[in-house]
């Protein structure tokens, strides 16, 4: 086990293939480019920075599931492929906006019954939200906090944003 996780997420992330020193740098790249290469029917580009590579070098491709019954809530199951966001340009821009700091896709979390339920994001200071019907919601300071919130089933807390 190691002491970067929780011994529930590790456990997850074990469960979902993963190792410690786990990189691939040639599939993160892959998405980099095809984010950089795409713009939504407004202009809205997709912005690629250090901490969003490095998450999707690192855990990208992998379903992540708790399997504990959560703190407050069920454990959320998520999927680290930032190309569930391309075509988020303009919604990731305008959270970027409202939090004054750039914002690429992560993956998404995953509904009741399989289907995708919320888009799940990252910022330029490796910060992790997640978008859904119901609102915006800040999962951590990082990834790892990000994915103990959501492999325990803890609350994460509700973005409020002031008038500008």
């Amino acid at each position: 086990m190691t002491t970067r996780f929780p011994a529930a997420v590790d456990a997850a992330l074990r469960d979902a293939g993963w190792t410690p020193g786990r990189w691939d740098i040639r599939q993160a790249e892959v998405w980099a480019d095809a984010l950089r290469a795409h713009s939504s029917p407004s202009g809205h580009q997709h912005a690629v920075f250090p901490a969003a590579v490095e998450a999707w070098a690192e855990f990208g491709g992998l379903r992540i599931a708790g399997t504990a019954p959560g703190r407050h809530l069920a454990p959320t199951p998520l999927t680290v492929d930032p190309a569930a966001g391309l075509h988020w340009a303009r919604t990731l821009s305008d959270l970027g906006r409202a939090l004054d700091t750039e914002i690429a896709p992560l993956g998404e979390e995953e509904g009741h019954h399989g289907e995708p339920s919320a888009l799940l994001a990252i910022d330029a200071q490796g910060r992790v939200y997640s978008l859904d019907h119901s609102g915006d919601w800040y999962l951590g300071p990082t990834f790892a906090a990000a994915l103990t919130t959501l492999v325990t089933g803890t609350r994460p807390a509700r973005l409020t944003y002031a008038a500008r």
